[in-house]
């Protein structure tokens, strides 16, 4: 996790406790996006309320706060967890079987690997090799 989203994280801990942060993307050198998740679900108020907790951040960025979407971002293992048997994408930092994007079914989650059921078979892959992945829309 980048400095900026530990920093993110911490800060909507102790100020919304209620509030998950899923991701946290520095888009180009101007936009800060933030996905969140709540147990009662995003709503337009919610997302005010953390574009407003996270106003000091406003002087350096043009700030998004947004629900996680059909294509719901996947960052940790309880997020894996929580969408066995889902479709997901996963981006490799480094190529496997010369692919470094995998789509498949999420079969398991530890707390070191997700393993992902795709087209070239079963597939166990370490969190630290993961780029990015999400759900799939439309499963």
């Amino acid at each position: 996790m980048s400095d900026i989203a530990t920093e993110i994280e911490k800060h909507l801990a102790s100020t919304a406790p209620h509030v998950e942060v899923l991701l946290v993307e520095v888009v180009g050198a101007d936009v800060l996006r933030v996905f969140i998740d709540a147990p009662d679900g995003v709503t337009l108020a919610l997302c005010e309320q953390v574009t407003h907790l996270l106003g000091d951040y406003c002087d350096r960025f043009s700030l998004e706060v947004s629900s996680p979407g059909a294509d719901r971002p996947l960052t940790k293992p309880s997020h894996f967890r929580q969408f066995l048997g889902r479709q997901a994408r996963l981006r490799l930092r480094e190529a496997r079987d010369g692919h470094r994007n995998l789509m498949g079914e999420l079969v398991g989650a530890t707390e070191e690997t997700v393993t992902i059921a795709a087209p070239s078979g079963v597939v166990a892959i370490p969190y630290a090799e993961i780029v990015r992945s999400n759900l799939v829309p439309g499963d």
